[in-house]
């Protein structure tokens, strides 16, 4: 992989081809898992290929590469997220008719992690998703992210905190409305 940094660094679009070949689907489940949307995290990836393209030259350790990468992305995503929040526009349901519930605990579980996700904040779903999805120990996501490794640790404890408050609290709210009906 140094050699393809190497030759990408001096201009070779050949080797940049391939060297962004095997970072997109990384980069592309990272940004979906943070954002939560297709399209925000193309465009995200995308956005993170220019900067590289446009960066690599200023790389200063090939050894690095995937960390480098990683805080370009982490800039991308947070941009998105700004972007999405300028133009996030009301959209009328088109009136598909009433969807018919799925009644797995799978399903039912899958939402009640997901909705306690969204409720953390970009920066906590970040370090949340590089830390489990990633496989990354809490001072790798911290350099991945150039904040200090405390920051990164305290973020992971509040991320996890806040996502099994949210959890019991759904849990709670469940046993209440069984109880009313």
């Amino acid at each position: 992989m140094r050699e393809l940094i190497e030759r990408a660094r001096n201009g070779d679009r050949d080797a940049f081809a391939q060297l962004a070949a095997g970072q997109i689907d990384r980069l592309n489940a990272v940004a979906r898992l943070i954002l939560r949307d297709a399209d925000m995290a193309d465009d995200a990836v995308q956005e993170t290929m220019v900067r590289c393209w446009q960066q690599l030259p200023r790389l200063r350790d090939a050894d690095r590469f995937g960390a480098w990468l990683n805080r370009i992305l982490m800039r991308a995503v947070i941009d998105q997220t700004r972007r999405w929040r300028r133009i996030q526009v009301a959209i009328d349901n088109i009136g598909a008719g009433p969807a018919t519930p799925d009644t797995s605990v799978d399903v039912a579980n899958r939402d009640e992690l997901e909705r306690a996700f969204r409720q953390l904040s970009i920066s906590h779903r970040t370090v949340v998703v590089l830390h489990h999805y990633g496989g990354l120990e809490l001072t790798e996501v911290a350099a991945a992210l150039g904040i200090p490794a405390g920051t990164a640790r305290s973020r992971y404890h509040y991320a996890m905190s806040s996502l099994r408050a949210a959890l019991e609290s759904d849990a709670r709210g469940a046993v209440a409305r069984e109880a009313r009906g």
